[in-house]
């Protein structure tokens, strides 16, 4: 698929700088995701890579972007402010560079959870929904569902892409929290899927496969709410 793709960066804050940003833009795309990475990875991993060329596949832009500290290489995180300040940052940049499709933020484990953190305080407006791929309900072994609090505060439509393995959101968990939000809100499984979206070799499936899946319910889902 000739897909096209665009380096580019956008400005933090003024004490945090800018960051690099990837946007790739399928043929007759349809709809646009503001697709942040997980907490020990960045825009440029294996795994955010295939994502977005599965989600290409559907027809779905993918604008994929680091953060301060994942920009720098440095070890740890950057403080919950100003990861939700990258978070708005990057939608805001996101729009302004493709402001002809239906956009969507979110994306995996911990950039999910930022983005919804961030639609709850407020998010720029004419988001047409959010995308949580794995979502860090709670900290391995130690089930709970504390960071789900947050969710009713979300004005716009939200779908969870959870694995059934996953160690970090135990299926009957995010089950319940999801059916518990006021809001409108789906949970899409991925049969024997870990927190990374792998699967065990018995399964005969390939986390491609599973990949291939998870856009697939995204790009339906976005279909719906953006009544593309």
């Amino acid at each position: 698929m000739n897909v096209s793709e665009v380096v580019g960066s956008f400005e933090v804050s003024a004490d945090r700088g800018s960051v690099s940003s990837v946007l790739q833009r399928p043929p007759e795309a349809r709809a646009l995701l503001v697709l942040g990475h997980g907490a020990g990875t960045n825009a440029r991993h294996a795994f955010m890579e295939q994502l977005a060329m599965a989600l290409a596949v559907t027809g779905v832009a993918t604008f994929r972007y680091n953060y301060p500290y994942s920009e720098s290489g440095r070890g740890g995180m950057d403080g919950e402010r100003v990861r939700l300040a990258t978070v708005r940052a990057a939608v805001a940049a996101a729009k302004a560079s493709v402001p002809d499709l239906p956009t969507f933020a979110g994306g995996h484990s911990m950039s999910g959870r930022m983005t919804t953190l961030a639609a709850s305080q407020g998010l720029p407006d004419g988001l047409s929904g959010i995308v949580a791929y794995a979502f860090p309900l709670h900290q391995p072994r130690r089930p709970d569902t504390r960071r789900a609090e947050h969710l009713a505060e979300v004005d716009v439509p939200l779908l969870f892409v959870s694995g059934d393995r996953d160690r970090m959101a135990r299926l009957d968990l995010i089950r319940g929290a999801v059916c518990d939000l006021p809001a409108e809100a789906q949970l899409h499984v991925l049969k024997g899927a870990d927190h990374g979206f792998k699967v065990l070799k018995r399964s005969g499936r390939m986390i491609g496969e599973v990949l291939a899946e998870a856009a697939r319910a995204t790009a339906d889902w976005m279909a719906k709410q953006a009544e593309l």
